[in-house]
């Protein structure tokens, strides 16, 4: 695909995201203002900070969360008809990195997030920048959009020489990642499995071989990373990749 052509398919999948049509849910926020409780979670993330997330994060009800595969997804969210609802709030972007579980428990208006509610439970900065505190809970409209992300699309390399695990992230566009493949520079391209969120795994023997990666996003933009790490990569270590060949699937 020449660039005039990648950059026209990649305008049409950003309008296409941006132009989602607004639906309804509930808010609600956990953790501390300092994002106490939001770091890690389910969808395989670590220091939300170091990541580029930040406080600019939501965990999400079943009904939302997809068994992982939203992870990384972008969603933008206003305040609506709520005497909770600060005024002329704007909105807010925010992006999945958590799961909201559901609760059978007693009382029944604690079960915000059981199916099949759409649920966000934001970050406490987030919350309170539309809402009241003192709220708790409020209804709010939603869209996804597509995520501005800085910087390239990083790979955090985890496992041992028989089980490399892949934690993929800081990915702008559609965000959420639908499928990861791995290639050693003497092998083929090998897809790789879902381990939990957004962490993917393979068995096969990749040490000592410079490695590439092919992302596919849910809008279907699928992006190749050449040569992310040289030979020399170890475990525990992050590369990002800052260009990439784009291709519409």
């Amino acid at each position: 695909m020449n660039l005039a052509l990648a950059f026209v398919v990649l305008l049409a999948i950003l309008v296409s995201v941006a132009d989602a049509e607004w639906d309804d849910a509930h808010a609600t926020f956990y953790g501390d203002i300092n994002g106490g409780e939001t770091m890690q979670g389910a969808c395989g993330y670590g220091d939300l900070f170091q990541e580029g997330y930040g406080l600019e994060t939501a965990a999400l009800s079943t009904a939302l969360f997809n068994n992982g595969k939203t992870c990384g997804a972008c969603f933008e969210l206003v305040c609506a008809n709520s005497k909770w609802c600060k005024p002329n709030a704007g909105s807010i972007t925010v992006t999945a990195t958590n799961f909201c579980p559901p609760n059978y428990s007693p009382p029944l208006n604690t079960r915000w997030c059981n199916p099949p509610n759409k649920h966000f439970d934001l970050s406490m900065k987030m919350f309170v920048s539309i809402a009241e505190y003192s709220g708790g809970i409020v209804p709010v409209k939603f869209r996804r959009v597509k995520c501005q992300k800085r910087g390239g699309v990083r790979f955090e390399i985890k496992g041992n020489p028989y089980f490399i695990m892949v934690l993929v992230y800081n990915v702008g566009g559609a965000g959420d990642v639908t499928s990861l493949a791995i290639r050693g520079n003497n092998s083929p391209w090998i897809p790789m499995q879902r381990n939990w969120g957004q962490n993917w795994n393979t068995g096969v023997r990749l040490v000592g071989q410079r490695l590439s990666f092919l992302v596919q996003t849910s809008d279907g933009m699928r992006m190749t990373f050449v040569d992310v790490a040289s030979e020399n990569w170890g475990f525990g270590q992050t590369f990002e990749a800052s260009r990439a060949t784009l291709n519409f699937h």
